[in-house]
């Protein structure tokens, strides 16, 4: 009986996603907390550190390990002016960044590669599409800098779709995460 309703529940999500029943798919998926965020925006950037431009190619895939709930990790290249891999948005790899801007005019790059210069790391709010949802809602994203041989300027980032959150709040959530003494679950 558990398995017919799990495959009911797959099955109704994945008519919601397709457009057969709005609002089912963002129903049936969990959002990403601002505490998933900093933790997978943290490992990605200690993965890169660690593979070096070799693990790149992972952050292209939709179905990978950097794509959960209702956020995914992508890469940019501020210096370059481009986006380095997007799972959800392969039209987007390789093409300049710096003048994507939202519905409201503000220049999204240029925000988050100042949040991700900073040593820990910030928050930057902006309009985007939700997956799955079909439509623009607001998010905050979590910029963090890269540290790769031979490549500077590489950053991090991965957001949460919320109406309230203010990147204040999201910032001290950040600096508590980075003490071990603050945070230790992390």
């Amino acid at each position: 009986m558990r398995a017919r309703t799990l495959m009911v529940a797959a099955a109704a999500a994945l008519a919601g996603a397709a457009g057969f029943l709005p609002g089912i798919a963002a129903a049936a998926e969990d959002a990403a907390s601002p505490e998933e965020v900093v933790a997978k925006v943290g490992a990605a950037s200690r993965f890169l550190n660690e593979k070096g431009a070799s693990g790149i190619a992972e952050f292209n895939n939709a179905s990978g390990r950097w794509v959960w709930k209702d956020s995914y990790v992508f890469i940019y290249d501020c210096r370059l002016d481009r986006m380095v891999a997007h799972p959800l948005r392969p039209d987007l790899v390789g093409r300049p960044i710096m003048q994507i801007t939202d519905n409201n005019g503000r220049l999204i790059f240029k925000d988050l590669c100042k949040a991700g210069g900073d040593k820990r790391g910030g928050w930057v709010e902006y309009l985007w599409t939700r997956p799955g949802a079909g439509g623009v809602s607001r998010k905050i994203s979590y910029a963090l800098g890269a540290d790769i041989a031979f490549s500077t300027g590489l950053q991090v980032a991965a957001g949460v779709y919320d109406d309230t959150a203010s990147a204040a709040a999201l910032a001290k959530l950040t600096d508590k995460m980075a003490d071990p003494a603050k945070y230790p679950a992390h």
